[in-house]
């Protein structure tokens, strides 16, 4: 698959920071088909980058700065035409915006999706205001010969509405989706077709944001 998409000089070619599977497949369905998506395995890079930002938009930043400086190192920036990376957190009102930047540890350094959901229900118990967001940063960094780094970085934001559930429901997704109902609908992430979250998803509307960056710097 990666020499495929190494060599097929025809579409652009982004690097997806992530070695998530299941936000690379949504990541491939959401971007249009004339922009291939290679994700970190694929790449040959393996190693857990260390999430130390107090922002989502500064551990957005770090993962792409890493990767491409990475791929520089492997000399592979002629073959691809630039990397993004992404940091998504829940933000829930009644709480004061948590978990936001801890979204994917909330329950503790090594924990799981399923701990992370049940800690949000029961911090939630008794709570009558339940809404919530998820908020996307995406960090595109791109190869820039006049810049004098060599790279231009850019960042957009995506912003999905909803409320906590008051229980799990569907099995669809993966991290919160089966406890997000996002505005607008009467079901979780988890119980709405791919397509449909795909369509609306906070990821969804980061993404747009990127094409349409991508778009215009290259008009």
């Amino acid at each position: 698959y990666l020499c495929r998409v190494l060599y097929n000089r025809k579409k652009m070619k982004l690097v997806f920071a992530s070695n998530n599977k299941h936000k690379l497949d949504e990541v491939r369905k959401i971007l249009p088909s004339d922009i291939c998506v290679v994700g970190l395995a694929e790449l040959g890079f393996h190693a857990e980058i260390d999430e130390t930002g107090e922002t989502l938009e500064e551990n957005s930043a770090l993962k792409a700065k890493t990767i491409w400086t990475w791929i520089a190192q492997q000399q592979l920036t002629h073959e691809v035409d630039g990397v993004f990376a992404d940091d998504t957190g829940l933000e829930i009102r009644a709480l004061g915006g948590a978990p936001g930047v801890r979204t994917a540890r909330w329950a503790g350094e090594d924990c799981n999706d399923a701990a992370n959901r049940q800690k949000a229900l029961q911090e939630l118990q008794g709570i009558t205001n339940r809404e919530a967001r998820f908020r996307t940063v995406i960090t595109l960094v791109r190869g820039e010969k006049q810049e004098a780094k060599g790279e231009r970085i850019e960042q957009v934001e995506g912003i999905v509405n909803g409320q906590i559930s008051e229980a799990e429901e569907g099995n669809g997704g993966f991290g919160y989706d089966p406890v997000f109902i996002p505005e607008g609908y009467d079901k979780t992430f988890a119980e709405l077709p791919a397509e449909v979250k795909n369509s609306i998803s906070h990821r969804a509307r980061a993404m747009e944001a990127m094409r349409e960056l991508l778009s215009n710097n290259n008009k």
